[in-house]
């Protein structure tokens, strides 16, 4: 049977008569399974900016990577981790021993890319079994042009991320050591670029238009303010909306004016949620509904956008939270959930001093509150007790900095799609969606 390609969340959903269809990362491997493309081979090397280094051998795409050395603790998910926005800018290091033990499957990509810079594993299969698989990791990385290096002791390079904290790097060809050690010195963080934008789209799709819940009832429009947007979260909330994906820098009142929406949400993303760029513009929109009551869900970047809209400061942590284990501790019910999550920064508690202080807020003071709305903490880390969750007062929205909508990973977190349903219905008080009012 023919893989099927793309990415179509409303594909045969009731009401729905044109789904969007979009790119699938995987796509690239069935379209290209002709094509010779040239490989990394050989002996090369990681180098750390502390001056430590790993020798190992090069496999993927024939060139330099670079980034910020990070880490990710899953056991699976190695195909949606790779095609995750958020660790855009990143050089990604798997600390499970094997990579790619069932290859790379069509229609499961949490994106249209390969977002790592760089690929670090101790061993990648080069013969997945599996009956959906159409390629192993190398070919995946081959295909979108992203290098890797294996054979490397994975545990020292976790330790010492663990130990140093996030760190730059750079690897390549063995040959090329002193080249590549001179450009070490000279980079800088990929934090310091508006990652955003490279990851989020530029303009706005329905992607479920007319799509109808129990009953026949059409189903509330949501926007979806894409940060760097999981596809799963896309699906996730196509099951509950009809939903609205769109650049993160569209303006509230034009979403509310020409689109309808009646509810709100923000998406992951790579990068630091202070940065002056579209970042910046999507919190203004999260600002903008929170003080027009509409309903607002944020997760993992939208969750700390939503805290800095509310002139809470953000910080970046030691080296983050990477993997499919992290436990959290709901304040109000004392129920910890075990959840997914990917990121780097977090938003710090009204009141309390901020573990790893950013330089923004130390040279300009606390970042202007765009919303008058109080929040407080609902949700935090049960290893570090990091804020975890926001709950806005008064209003109908909240945020979490974890993925409910894990794929794979623990579904413990999955709820709070519905109570973001619940809560667009309870304000809609059964009547049509904006968009549909006055319509025959």
């Amino acid at each position: 049977m023919k893989a099927a390609h793309g990415f179509s969340p409303g594909s045969g959903q009731r009401g729905v008569s044109n789904p969007y269809s979009g790119v699938d990362a995987a796509d690239l491997l069935l379209d290209s399974a002709d094509t010779e493309l040239t490989s990394a081979t050989g002996r090369g090397v990681l180098l750390l900016a502390d001056g430590s280094r790993h020798e190992g051998i090069l496999f993927g795409a024939p060139i330099i990577g670079e980034g910020e050395l990070v880490f990710t603790t899953g056991m699976s998910g190695f195909q949606e981790s790779l095609t995750d926005p958020s660790f855009a800018g990143q050089v990604l290091t798997f600390t499970w021993p094997l990579l790619g033990n069932y290859g790379v499957a069509p229609g499961i990509s949490e994106s249209s890319a390969v977002w790592p810079r760089g690929v670090v594993c101790r061993e990648w299969i080069d013969h997945p079994d599996h009956r959906n698989c159409i390629g192993s990791v190398h070919d995946f990385l081959l295909a979108h042009n992203v290098p890797g290096i294996t054979a490397v002791d994975t545990r020292a390079v976790t330790r010492r991320v663990r130990e140093h904290g996030v760190i730059l790097c750079m690897f390549g060809p063995l040959e090329q050591e002193e080249e590549m050690r001179n450009r070490l010195e000279g980079m800088t963080s990929p934090d310091l670029e508006d990652l955003v934008d490279d990851v989020s789209r530029d303009d706005a799709v329905l992607l479920n238009e007319g799509a109808k819940g129990n009953g026949g009832i059409p189903m509330p429009r949501i926007a979806a303010l894409d940060c760097g947007i999981k596809h799963n979260i896309l699906r996730e909330l196509c099951k509950r909306f009809e939903v609205l994906w769109t650049p993160p820098d569209l303006a509230f009142d034009t979403l509310l004016d020409e689109y309808q929406i009646d509810a709100l949400f923000c998406s992951n993303g790579p990068g630091d949620p202070a940065h002056a760029g579209k970042a910046f513009a999507s919190r203004e929109t999260l600002a903008a509904g929170l003080e027009t009551k509409i309903p607002v869900m944020g997760i993992c970047l939208g969750h700390q956008l939503l805290g800095l809209a509310t002139g809470l400061e953000t910080y970046k942590l030691r080296y983050g939270h990477r993997g499919a284990n992290q436990p959290v501790v709901d304040l109000v019910t004392g129920k910890v959930s075990i959840t997914s999550q990917n990121h780097g920064f977090a938003v710090n508690p009204r009141g309390t001093e901020p573990l790893a202080p950013h330089p923004i807020w130390q040279s300009q003071g606390a970042p202007e509150a765009l919303s008058d709305a109080p929040t407080e903490v609902r949700f935090v880390n049960a290893n570090d007790r990091t804020v975890e969750g926001l709950d806005v007062i008064g209003r109908p929205a909240f945020s979490v900095q974890y993925h409910p909508e894990a794929a794979p990973g623990p579904h413990d977190a999955a709820p709070l799609f519905d109570r973001f349903s619940e809560i667009v219905a309870k304000e809609m008080q059964d009547e049509l969606p904006l968009s549909k009012r006055g319509v025959a």
